[in-house]
């Protein structure tokens, strides 16, 4: 692993979060419990679940607007786990929330501002996408932000419409990624392709209920819900080629290969 400037590291990505979205009136409340209050959802898999009454109009909020850094336990893209450098079982997922204050504008351009101008990711680096229906956030992109329609994909529900489940609060969502490959150039962009791309930030524009038959209702306000994966973030601003040997996790590995009587820096790719 490279030496990693302090402001790089883990612990200084997280609070530069916390402090962006602080210094934009957000709330900053602790990670919830790992054992969720929802009887619905084994373990808290998202850092909306804490806010699903709020987002269901069940219980009020003490403020319009909060952020957290929300430990999670993802059982429920577990297959994932191991097939790929960046999905883990545990992970912190970063976001920042807006209980019917403001809406898609607002959101879209401090994800920008926070992504370009206070982490420095490069605009052209960046690629976007938006559930295939959504044009206001098509427009806002592509008008607002200024990113050109070509690097603004639509996409259909399965990629870019969350739902915290079977039921309750859902909405379609918008993805920041990240290209390692620009030099491949825009001709065919394939968000699919994990070698180029990275999801690392998710915005959630949270207006509808499911209900058990599938049938969408909208909410009393117009909620975001936003996911920030730490250790993605990690990845991309330390340079480093997987999750994995982030300054968060590579200890670990680190230390278990230690244990084990294996020089990691000599392992092949798929022994990592």
């Amino acid at each position: 692993m490279p030496d990693i400037p302090n402001y790089l590291r883990g612990n200084e990505i997280r609070q530069t979060f916390l402090d962006f979205y602080s210094q934009r009136q957000h709330q900053v409340l602790p990670s919830a419990s790992l054992v969720p209050e929802d009887p619905t959802v084994l373990l808290t898999i998202a850092g909306m679940l804490p806010f699903k009454p709020i987002f269901l109009g069940q219980r009020q909020s003490e403020f319009p607007r909060a952020t957290t850094a929300q430990k999670c336990i993802r059982n429920n893209d577990i297959e994932n786990v191991g097939r790929t450098a960046r999905h883990h079982t545990f992970f912190e997922m970063l976001g920042n929330f807006s209980f019917g204050d403001y809406f898609k504008e607002q959101a879209i351009a401090w994800a920008w501002e926070l992504s370009t101008e206070v982490f420095g990711l490069p605009p052209e680096r960046l690629v976007v996408s938006v559930f295939r229906d959504d044009d206001e956030a098509f427009g806002i992109w592509r008008d607002k932000i200024g990113i050109p329609a070509h690097r603004i994909q639509r996409l259909g529900e399965e990629d870019n419409y969350w739902k915290s489940g079977p039921t309750g609060p859902c909405g379609p969502c918008s993805e920041i990624y990240y290209d390692f490959h620009p030099e491949l150039g825009d001709e065919s962009i394939d968000l699919e392709d994990d070698t180029r791309f990275i999801e690392f930030y998710n915005l959630v524009f949270m207006e509808y209920n499911q209900d058990a038959e599938g049938n969408r209702t909208p909410l009393e306000k117009q909620n975001i819900d936003t996911g920030m994966g730490l250790e993605r973030m990690a990845q991309i601003l330390q340079q480093v080629p997987n999750n994995y040997e982030t300054d968060l996790i590579f200890p670990i590995v680190k230390t278990a290969a230690e244990i084990a009587g294996v020089n990691y820096s000599k392992s092949n790719e798929k022994t990592k």
